[in-house]
This record gives C-alpha cells, structure tokens and sequence, in this order.
C-alpha cells in the first residue's frame, strides 16, 4: 500500500480539528447552525495554514446526509466523496493553472445553473484565486452577485491584495492567522505519539520555528525526520 505523507493522513476533517483558527471555526459553526451561511466566502493567509482544509469541511457540512452540521459524520457518501476530493458536486478549481476566462466560463459560469447531481449544495472551491485574470473576474461578478440558492463559492488566496474589492465586496472574508509555535509542537507531538516515534519537545520545537507558522510546512519536516 502506498505510504500516505502526514500533511494528508493529519488533514483535519472536522471544524475542531483546524489547528489554532477559533476565530474562523466558530463563526462558520455557528453560521451553520443558525442557517445564516453566505453564497460566498474568502479565505486569506499564508499557505499550509488550513485555507483548504476549512474550504472542504464546511462543503461537507453543507451537504453531510445529517447535515447542513457543524459536525458532519464523515462517513456518508458525500463526506466521504468530498474528503477525497472526487465529489461531481464539489469543483476544486486552481487559479494558477486556469487564468483564462473561457476556462472560468466552461467550468464554473457555465454550469451554476444546473442542479447539484447528488448533494443538497454544488460547492466551488477557488484556490489561489488571485490568479484569475481580469476578464475571468469580471466574468464572475453577476454570477457571484446572484447565484443560484443551489451553489456556493469559497476562494482561498494567499495574496488577498490582488483581488479586485468589487470581488472582495461580496464574500465574507476570513483572515486566518500564521500557527504559533506552541499550537504547532502539540499537534506535532499528537501525531509522533499516534504514529509511535519518539521525538523530543527540542526537536518538535526547532521544526514548529523552522516552519514559520506553517502547519503543512510542520508536518513535511517531521516527515522527513522520520524518515532519516
């Protein structure tokens, strides 16, 4: 079987799993709860921070089979699908690879429309959305302004500054912080004790200050360590 790295076997699959972004988890839980989600959402910070992995959990939420959860199970078929990032009614979609507006229109503007194929909610997952060329943004402001009561957008980006404010004017933005040092060397210290490797708190603490906040960045290097 293929060995599985720690950044994906460690993606946190529920809000109380993301590692030191309450003030992020808990609005959206509470959001949920109350039925007061926005069509469109933001995500902000440096990378391996969680800006994906909170992405994938609140589509999960939106279309857990007990859901829309705060906690979904994780176990039906749509958690399940969603986890593993091959659900027909969630569309990850990387900026950095698709700049051009035709791409946006074909993949995203052509098909809002239309009715999720299983889910309660189609859910558009925009990575580094930053990327986007200017006629691709344009093309997205209608659709973004008015979507269907079936769809749903998070964009994530790393350099909230090149988003244009008329694309920024109509998400509900989220600023996730760096990780500190003290969040990253527990988590680092919860995944050596489950994978049973002994690492001592100066060697977790010198990745967790290497890692610059990161917690992908955390997690490869304790990766690597194992390995030598």
């Amino acid at each position: 079987m293929a060995y599985e790295v720690l950044a994906r076997k460690w993606r946190p699959q529920q809000f109380d799993e993301v590692v030191g972004q309450p003030h992020v988890t808990r609005t959206l839980a509470n959001a949920i709860a109350a039925g007061r989600v926005a069509h469109a959402y933001l995500f902000v910070g440096p990378r391996g921070i969680g800006k994906t992995s909170l992405s994938r959990i609140l589509a999960k939420a939106l279309n857990c089979d007990k859901g829309p959860t705060a906690t979904p199970c994780g176990v039906c078929s749509a958690c399940r699908e969603i986890a593993a990032g091959n659900c027909l009614d969630v569309i990850e979609f990387d900026a950095a690879s698709n700049t051009q507006v035709d791409k946006v229109r074909d993949i995203i503007i052509g098909n809002v429309a239309y009715a999720p194929a299983h889910c309660r909610t189609k859910v558009y997952i925009v990575d580094e959305v930053h990327m986007l060329s200017s006629g691709s943004f344009n093309a997205l402001l209608k659709t973004l302004e008015e979507p269907p009561p079936h769809v749903k957008f998070i964009f994530a980006t790393t350099e909230a500054h090149k988003v244009p404010a008329t694309i920024v004017s109509r998400c509900q933005r989220f600023y996730l912080r760096r990780l500190s040092a003290r969040d990253i060397v527990a988590h680092l210290d919860k995944i050596a004790k489950a994978e049973s490797i002994a690492v001592s708190p100066d060697a977790l603490l010198a990745i967790a200050r290497g890692a610059e906040g990161g917690m992908r960045d955390a997690e490869s290097a304790l990766d690597q360590l194992m390995a030598f």
